[in-house]
């Protein structure tokens, strides 16, 4: 009887123990969620405002916020329902994740190529009105009316800023934070030493607009040339990817073995490795900065 009640007295204690542990480990796990979530909604939100304001999209964060958070939600449920794998939806989970910042990404980096494109006829028009005796501040306002946008969006800004008083000094450094081009530096110092010592600065501009043109001219050759490369690249990455999926339709119980055991899900890391190793290095060699 003792030896009984000895056995439930352990039986329950080691259940209360277990369950005070699942309790203890749900909270830590309730707590670094919450942490987490509340840091990812900092980075998005800062993320949001910084960047968005940098190209002029005048959209309101926090809904971007509560849009994202809805797609989290959504998006990784509609995959676990069509393809019923918990390991798919958890990829796309983090896919929705990083999507904003990699669109962010992609939408400066096009808003940068379009602002780098624009700048020689910029700088031509800008030193024709410099030349025909036009005030630099004169030239500005002749180009805004001229050029589109992005860079007519700079420039008003910049002369938004000169109208309300801020010193010229600060609004080009606000500028260049804005437009990290090395070839707008270049213009951005030629106005500043301009001002400073004085000297022909449409001559300068001239010249610098003539330089670009010629950068730009030259970077086109290279990148037409090495277009077959990044294409092989592409081709070659994707080969592997394209057989595997052939093979797993013609032999899907062979190629189950892949996704099912230990061994399998080492071949598939080191086929990942070599395919982002291989392809990183394509990008390397056909990747030539002038």
């Amino acid at each position: 009887m003792l030896a009984e009640l000895s056995a439930q007295i352990l039986f329950y204690a080691a259940l209360l123990l277990s369950a005070l542990t699942v309790f203890i480990l749900a909270w830590i796990g309730v707590k670094k969620a919450d942490s987490f979530w509340g840091d990812y909604e900092t980075v998005f939100m800062d993320s949001a405002t910084v960047n968005l304001q940098d190209m002029f999209l005048f959209v309101d964060p926090k809904r971007l916020f509560l849009l994202n958070a809805l797609a989290l939600v959504i998006v990784p449920l509609i995959a676990l329902m069509l393809t019923g794998d918990w390991l798919i939806a958890l990829l796309v989970f983090v896919a929705v994740m990083t999507f904003p910042f990699n669109f962010y990404k992609s939408m400066r980096k096009k808003r940068l190529r379009r602002l780098e494109q624009q700048l020689p006829e910029v700088l031509v028009m800008v030193s024709g009105s410099l030349s025909s005796g036009a005030s630099l501040n004169m030239a500005l306002e002749s180009m805004l009316k001229e050029q589109p946008a992005p860079i007519a969006q700079e420039f008003m800004l910049f002369m938004r800023e000169q109208r309300i008083g801020v010193d010229f000094d600060v609004s080009l450094r606000n500028m260049e934070r804005r437009i990290p081009l090395q070839d707008f530096l270049m213009f951005t110092a030629a106005m500043r030493i301009s001002r400073e010592v004085g000297g022909n600065l449409g001559e300068v501009l001239t010249t610098l607009a003539e330089t670009l043109r010629r950068k730009a001219t030259m970077e086109g050759k290279i990148e037409s040339l090495t277009a077959q490369g990044r294409m092989q690249g592409i081709v070659m990455a994707g080969l592997p990817i394209l057989l595997g999926v052939l093979l797993f339709f013609m032999e899907p119980v062979a190629m189950a073995k892949l996704f099912t055991t230990t061994i399998g899900w080492g071949v598939l890391g080191v086929i990942i490795a070599m395919e982002v190793v291989g392809y990183i290095f394509i990008r390397k060699i056909t990747s030539i900065d002038v």
